[in-house]
Order: structure tokens, then C-alpha cells, then sequence
């Protein structure tokens, strides 16, 4: 397998790949200049940017802060939240300064570039309002900063010597509900191709007919050729398998008739199947030539797999019924801001299959073009959104002002890029958008979802509704391929009784808040609930005014066939939207999450994963059991299992056997010793399977004075390119190894050898120290700190240390990067 960066450089949008004939592709990651500000002039060639910044692209040119609740302060009411009046929102948008202008400059060769060539750019996304200019004339602009976009810049280059790129980016005020980035914050690609040649994204495959005995695949490829005339062109195409075999060949001639577009039909014996569980994966590789010139290579990577939903079953995939189990995620990366990096991307997808999760929802835009590959890959099914607003703004300066001239365009961006990827199974036109009680706001619907339908004729579509009411009464859920509601667990028998669909998906689910080790007494189900501090109760018992504690969810998910599955508010947490303290200082990102900030499971991973894990055993105790003051005090403890049962000690007492049952929503999904009572010294749990049989125990121990430093890394070994990443998990522990629950303490870095220090984060949401400066306080005994590679295989040796602590110190390797097979 390539590494995370040559990924990248090798799987370009929806599976182009370079050759050495034909098709030159470079990936423009280096030799950026940026500066915050606008600058008269910045784009002419002549301009002097000696003394801008110089950066590595992808970049995010506001994660390093400084956190400020004047950033984007926003005096609104929360429609959806239920608010009745408006408020200032300190931290809506992560209280990080990213509005204003931003330039980025370089120098721009084109190799291979002569008569007859064609040369484009193509950006996976610019955050936003992007103006792209060559040798300081204007080549075009695109506003939406979540999608990607590409022009040819062939007539705006000069025919010999260095060319100058420009982009300026500009970030409006008041205009997202979550922290949305800024910068080139994906990354930019060069192509150079033969003036006859498959355009960007130029490739449409389907798998119409798969049997156990064969699958057949039909292609269409789009052809460019100088001012549209025809030619008698030969596209061979040949499509291998995982193992790099032949199974497959066609060779077609296009004919004056066919209108520039190649079909073609081929047939793959004994097809294994893409899935979660087995991600298959094909490849169609295509030659086109004019006679015997070869004038482009182009391939186009895919998955055999069908599915559909039926009324009264729900959904079904290769013919087995499953539910989606699957989680909403936004795009940023938590301390890298929005920046993608693929192996960033690869480490939440490893703890989300972990976790047992199969679904992804890209909350509430287009993804990165990595993140949808690696899902391929790793075996996620994606439901691709596009848009959090339609005409009817929910924000000052949202997509609103740009639906009616573009939202045809942003959609046939998206769909014509990830179209051929076996992880895209549906399309979500949008989420909870205010036109839902509008009138008229069905023919929106209707028109949004034709568009995605004469693109893809084979996905269904979707999106979030969260106007129940409106969504039935106004014939709008009606329209949709799957109604997805979002917090409605108590209405699907409702909805299903009304609409003419027969089946409905949790689109967005539960909203429990929880802070990672933090614990609140009395343990109780509220909703709405603050705290002095800022914080919320990992008993995972505390939602919002419109959501639910994930129990009230699962229960009408396992008895209801007609509803899908479900996509969990959120995966991760993720910057801004600090919902319940929105308007309370300093908090800056979500409690939503399943995993931290940091990439820390919380407790709430372990009771997803004890529900969506079926080949793995999960047993998991909390609260800690440090608790100095608490003595005699009732403490509960919860046990999340896949076992059916299990008893509790304290200290080699019982505390009783607990079984799950239905007598409640809590109790079918959880054990729960409520009365426990807190003393210092050993919690343990003893499980036992349906028979009665102990088959597993966990234990937590009362923890002393912090002592140490320990440094646990993922991966032990990473790859000497520049841009791969390891993760080391530092927690405070006492003299036996105990995690001190409450350490706090200050742990500086540093780094030796082949690696630089990336970046660190404790996952607590009122943090305000940067996510760039080698040193930050422990929350709850643990933070993470990222490592870089550099570009040289070896040894890099991670040191951190604390005040009263003995020091920490991890050895990490770096292998070095396979050759390059595309010019940089």
C-alpha cells in the first residue's frame, strides 16, 4: 500500500491516476507564499512577496489562533435550537480568526507543456470566495468553499518560463454556524494532458446486472478534443482486479453519433463484492489513442456492490438487510483546524471501525476527495451532503447568497466527482433547511434532487428534515427517495403511517453532550443542563432541548424494520457550535462527540461499540474511581457490554448482578449499579455470557499522586515523506500506573531526529492554548500530541515532561516513501 501522502498524490478526485504517457499530473503542496490581508496588486507577476509567509498546502491559515470570543461574535437565535430571542455566540464559530481576505502566491513551471497540450487546475476545495488568477489575469472564481472546482488555464499561460498562480480567498462575517477553516485548505493539483483527452472527472461506472457468476460493468467516457470536432478515436480499456490481474478488456471505436462519449460494456467473472466488511476494490484502466498515438491514460477505480431500500424492510446491502450504523462528522480535524491530511483522515476511520461504525455522514458539505477514497478503502458507506442552506438564510452571509446562480453547479461538482466510488451509496441534498415550512420549499426539493438524478440515475437521495410538522403537511418529506428525519426517534410510526415511502433513516441522531472524564452528581437524565465550569457529564445522560440520550434512539432502531439506521450526532467532536454553552465563554468546540477533540474515545464510544462491535467484546467501567472527599457518598457506576450480564465489586464486595432487560430504554442497553457507594481502592466487574458463564473482568483502581509521564503511540511507525503523522497519547500516571484522573499539569514537548513536533490537544472544549505550541495542560490525566515526519527515514525521539513529574520518552521510526510515479 502507498503511503497517506502518495495516496493523495495517486488517487486524484474520483480515482484519476498519473502516467508517464499522455497525462502529467502534479500535486502543488510546496513553494506557497501566503499572507493575511488583501493586497492591492498581489496577483501581477511583478509583485514582491519576499516577505509573505511561506506554507505547505493544504494549509489553514487560522488553527493557530490566538482563540478570541470576538472572533465572529454572532448575535442570533437558534431557530433550530428553540431559542425564543437572540444572544451573542462567543464561540459559535470556534472563536478562531478566520474572517477576512488571504492571498497565496507561486511559481508555476509547467513541464511537459507544448502545442497541442491542454493544462488545468483543479482545487478540492478553497475556503472561500476563491479568485484564481495566472500571471496576474483573472482565470475564474468559485464561492462555495466546501466543493471542488477546476479551470483550464492553457491560454493564460505564457508559452515559455515560470508563470505566476495567485488565489485570493476571502472569509465573510457571520457566515457558518461551525468553525469553517480558511486558507487552501485541500489540496491543488496541475494536470497537463494532450489538447484530445478524458476531461476532470470525464468517467460515469455502473455495475447494472451482478450475479455470483458475473457483473456487468458499462463506462462512459467523455473525450475533449480541439473546438469539439470529431475524431475517430480508440479507447482500450481493461479493468484489473485487487491483485493487479486482467479480468477484463474492451476496445471501442467512437463513432460520429456517439456525441464524444465512449460506452462501453465489460463483464468481471465471479465478482467479489465491495461491503464494510470485505471493501473490494476494482480497477478500470483506459487508453485513448487517435490511429496509433496514445493520447491519454486515465483510471477509474470502483466497487461491485448493489442495495436498495424497500417499504416495510429498510435497507439492504448485496442482499443481506443491515442497518446503517453510522456517525455525522464535520471536515475539520480538530488541532490541525481544517487542513486535510490524510493520515489524520485514516486514524478517525480506524477508531470508528472500532467502534463498529459502517456509515459516514459529511456533515453538512462536500468532503475532501481523500476522505471519500480512504472509505473505499477502509469500507464505509458515505452519504455525500452538499449544503446547509437553500434561499432561506440561517446565517447573515450562508450559502443563501449563493443558491439561486449556483447550487446546480456545486451539485454537479460533487456528483460527477465521487460518482464511481462503491462508498457513495445516497446523496443528501441538504440539512435542516428553513425552506422546509416555506411555500414552494417542496419544488426546491424536487428540483435539487432531478439535478442529482440526471447525474446519477443509480443513488437515491436524501437530506436531514428536522420541521416534522411541516415536512408531512407540506408535501415535502413526500418527495424525498429516503425521508431522513433528524431527532424524531418518537415520530417514525408517525411518519411512516403518513408518507408513501415505506421506510425512513435517522439522519441525525441523539445529540448527547458528554465531556471526556468529567463526571456530574446526582447521575440524572436532564436536558439543557449547565454547569459552572463549562463542562458536561460523561454518564452520557445529558442532551439538548431537541435531542435524546442515544438508549431512546437504539430502542425504535432495533424494533422498527422500516427505519435504515441511524447517523449519530457526532463522531468526533469538532470546532465551534458548543452547544449548551454557545453563549457562555470560553467554550469554542462541540460536546456532541463520540471521540474527543483530541481523538480520545469517550465513555459513549463503548456503549456504541457494545451495540455496533458484534465481533469484538466490549467491556467498559466508569465512572474512575478517584474520588477523594466522595467517601460513603453514593457514586453509581455503569458498566457498557455486549455480555448480558455482569456483577460489581467494591473493594471484593458485591454489589449485586445486573441484567439487561426492557423494563426501561436505559436498562436494555445498560448495566447500572445506581446506589453505589464510593470508597478508595478497586471497582471490578465480572461479565457473563447468555449460558451464565464468566468470560470477562475489568478493573479500575482508586489512582495516587501523580508520578510519571507515559507516551503510548499510534502508529509505533510512520512514513518518511513530509506530511505523515503519529499519534502519542501522554497520560499522567501515579507510581503503580494508574491514569490520575484529575492531573491537570502542564507537559511541555520537544523533538529529536527525523521528525518535528505537529501540534497537541486535550480534547477540552474551554482550552484556549494553542494547538501549535509544543506544550499544553493535561485534561482529565491525558492529551495527544502529533508528530511529523520529515522526508528522511530514521528515528524520531518524542521527550515530554511536566513539573513534578518524571519525564516521558517514546522512539518512533520512519520508513522511507515509495518512489514518486507522478513529476512533482
Amino acid at each position: 500500500m502507498p503511503s497517506p501522502k502518495y495516496l493523495t498524490l495517486l488517487l486524484l478526485a474520483a480515482g484519476l491516476q498519473a502516467s508517464a504517457q499522455g497525462r502529467h499530473e502534479y500535486l502543488l503542496d510546496t513553494g506557497w507564499k501566503f499572507t493575511k490581508g488583501d493586497v492591492p496588486n498581489a496577483a501581477a507577476p511583478t509583485f514582491n512577496d519576499a516577505k509573505w509567509q511561506a506554507v505547505r498546502v493544504p494549509h489553514d491559515w487560522a488553527i493557530s489562533g490566538p482563540f478570541d470570543g470576538n472572533n465572529d461574535l454572532q448575535s442570533v437565535k437558534i431557530e433550530q435550537n428553540g431559542e425564543k430571542a437572540a444572544s451573542l455566540k462567543a464561540g459559535r464559530t470556534g472563536g478562531l480568526p478566520f474572517i477576512g481576505t488571504g492571498w497565496y502566491r507561486r511559481r508555476l513551471s509547467v513541464p511537459q507543456q507544448g502545442v497541442g497540450q491542454r493544462v488545468a487546475l483543479l482545487f478540492d476545495g478553497a475556503m472561500s470566495d476563491a479568485h484564481v488568477f495566472i500571471n496576474g489575469k483573472e482565470v475564474g472564481f468559485w464561492p462555495y468553499g466546501y466543493n471542488s472546482f477546476y479551470f483550464d488555464i492553457t491560454s493564460f499561460l505564457k508559452p515559455a518560463g515560470d508563470n505566476v498562480l495567485a488565489v485570493r480567498l476571502q472569509n465573510q462575517p457571520e457566515a457558518s454556524r461551525w468553525y469553517p477553516g480558511a486558507g487552501l485548505y485541500r489540496n491543488v493539483h496541475l494536470l497537463v494532458t494532450d489538447d484530445v483527452h478524458i476531461p476532470v472527472w470525464g468517467t460515469y461506472l455502473t455495475t447494472p446486472t451482478i450475479t455470483a457468476e458475473l457483473a456487468k460493468v458499462s463506462l462512459k467516457t467523455k473525450v475533449e478534443t480541439p473546438s469539439g470536432a470529431f475524431q475517430p478515436l480508440r479507447l482500450v480499456t481493461e479493468i484489473r482486479d485487487a491483485a493487479g490481474q486482467v479480468v477484463a478488456t474492451t476496445n471501442t471505436t467512437l463513432a460520429a453519433t456517439d456525441g464524444l462519449e465512449f460506452d462501453q460494456n465489460l463483464v468481471v467473472p465471479q465478482p467479489k463484492l465491495w461491503s464494510p466488511e470485505t471493501p473490494v476494490l476494482y480497477t478500470a484502466s483506459s487508453k485513448l489513442y487517435a490511429g496509433d498515438v496514445l493520447k491519454d491514460t486515465y483510471s477509474t477505480r470502483f466497487g461491485i456492490r448493489s442495495f436498495k431500500f424497500e417499504a416495510g424492510k429498510g435497507f439492504s446491502l448485496n442482499g443481506q438487510p443491515r442497518k446503517f450504523k453510522g456517525v455525522c462528522n464535520h471536515h475539520d480535524l480538530g488541532p490541525l483546524g481544517a487542513a486535510v491530511n490524510v493520515a489524520a483522515l485514516r486514524r478517525q476511520l480506524t477508531l470508528l471501525k472500532d467502534l463498529g461504525c459502517d456509515a459516514i455522514r459529511t456533515s453538512h458539505n462536500m468532503p475532501a476527495p481523500e476522505l471519500v477514497s480512504l472509505a473505499d478503502e477502509m469500507g464505509f458507506m458515505l452519504m455525500c451532503e452538499s449544503f446547509d442552506e437553500w434561499k432561506t438564510p440561517k446565517v447573515k452571509n450562508g450559502y443563501s447568497q449563493y443558491f439561486d446562480q449556483w447550487a446546480e453547479k456545486d451539485l454537479t461538482n460533487l456528483v460527477r466527482r465521487d460518482r464511481n466510488h462503491p462508498s457513495v451509496i445516497m446523496w443528501s441534498i441538504g440539512n435542516e433547511v428553513p425552506d422546509q415550512g416555506a411555500p414552494g420549499g417542496n419544488k426546491i426539493l424536487k428540483r435539487l434532487q432531478d439535478l442529482v438524478h440526471r447525474e446519477d440515475p443509480t443513488r437515491p437521495v436524501t437530506m436531514g428534515m428536522d420541521q416534522f410538522d411541516s415536512d408531512i403537511k407540506n408535501n415535502f418529506a413526500s418527495v424525498l427517495d429516503i425521508p431522513g428525519f433528524n431527532y424524531k426517534p418518537h415520530r417514525y410510526a408517525e411518519a411512516n403511517g403518513k408518507l408513501p415511502q415505506g421506510f425512513l433513516l435517522g439522519s441525525e441522531t441523539a445529540s448527547t453532550v458528554s465531556s471526556r472524564g468529567v463526571y456530574k452528581f446526582p447521575a440524572e437524565q436532564v436536558k439543557e443542563k449547565k454547569y459552572d465550569d463549562n463542562q458536561t457529564s460523561s454518564y452520557d445522560l445529558e442532551a439538548c432541548s431537541w435531542s435524546q440520550i442515544p438508549d431512546d434512539e437504539f430502542v425504535m432502531q432495533d424494533d422498527l424494520p422500516y427505519v435504515a439506521g441511524e447517523f449519530v450526532w457526532t463522531g468526533f467532536d469538532y470546532l465551534g457550535e458548543p452547544t449548551p454553552y454557545d453563549a457562555k465563554w470560553p467554550s469554542h468546540s462541540s460536546y456532541f462527540g463520540i471521540i474527543d477533540l483530541a481523538g480520545m474515545p469517550k465513555d459513549r464510544y463503548y456503549l456504541y461499540r457494545a451495540r455496533w462491535n458484534t465481533t469484538q467484546a466490549t467491556l467498559h467501567l466508569l465512572p474512575h474511581w478517584t474520588w477523594p472527599g466522595r467517601e460513603g457518598q453514593t457514586t453509581p457506576v455503569y458498566c457498557y457490554t455486549n455480555y448480558p450480564s455482569a456483577e460489581l465489586f467494591i473493594n471484593g464486595k458485591s454489589q449485586g448482578r445486573q441484567t439487561k432487560s426492557n423494563a426501561t430504554n436505559l436498562t436494555r442497553y445498560r448495566l447500572m449499579w445506581p446506589e453505589a457507594k464510593y470508597e478508595p481502592g478497586t471497582l471490578k466487574v465480572v461479565a457473563y455470557d447468555a449460558a451464565g458463564k464468566q468470560v470477562a473482568t475489568e478493573e479500575v483502581h482508586t489512582a495516587g499522586k501523580p508520578d510519571h509521564l507515559r507516551l503510548v503511540a499510534d502508529p509505533a511507525a510512520f512514513t518518511a515523506d513530509g506530511q505523515d503523522l503519529a499519534y502519542v497519547t501522554v497520560r499522567v500516571e501515579d507510581a503503580q500506573g494508574n491514569l490520575c484522573p484529575d492531573a491537570a499539569q502542564e507537559v511541555q514537548f520537544s523533538v529529536k531526529g527525523q521528525g518535528t513536533f505537529h501540534a497537541v490537544a486535550n480534547g477540552d472544549a474551554t482550552n484556549l492554548e494553542s494547538f501549535q505550541k509544543p506544550q499544553m495542560r493535561a485534561f482529565h490525566g491525558q492529551l495527544v500530541a502529533l508528530v511529523q515526519a520529515s522526508g528522511q527515514a530514521g528515528t524520531v525521539q518524542l521527550t515530554a515532561s511536566g513539573k513534578g513529574l518524571k519525564s516521558g520518552q517514546l522512539t518512533l521510526k520512519t520508513t522511507a516513501a515509495p518512489k514518486e510515479t507522478a513529476a512533482r
